[in-house]
């Protein structure tokens, strides 16, 4: 299993975990509420936790081309829902 941690800095951290899981319940499987959110992708898990001013997310994949493909999914819909605060992912090896 590979895993790969990211926090980044946002006071909106609930709301992007809500908009997150909804859009991506269109295509998968999502369970979310307002400090928590989960999204089951046909290559991995990202898990979302809202923390005091900051969007933790945690990305899982069985191998290191699954990982990938979770992590940019998820970068690549965040920075598009965030566009106004402009977040920046730092993604960490935590396998």
């Amino acid at each position: 299993m590979m895993i790969a941690e990211c926090r980044v800095e946002t006071a909106s951290a609930s709301k992007y975990i809500a908009q997150l899981c909804k859009h991506f319940a269109h295509k998968i499987t999502v369970e979310y509420d307002a400090t928590k959110g989960r999204a089951d992708f046909p290559w991995g898990v990202c898990r979302m936790t809202a923390e005091e001013g900051a969007l933790a997310l945690r990305c899982e994949g069985q191998d290191e081309a699954g990982l990938g493909r979770v992590k940019a999914v998820v970068e690549d819909h965040l920075v598009r829902f965030a566009w106004r605060e402009k977040p920046t992912l730092t993604w960490t090896d935590a396998s």
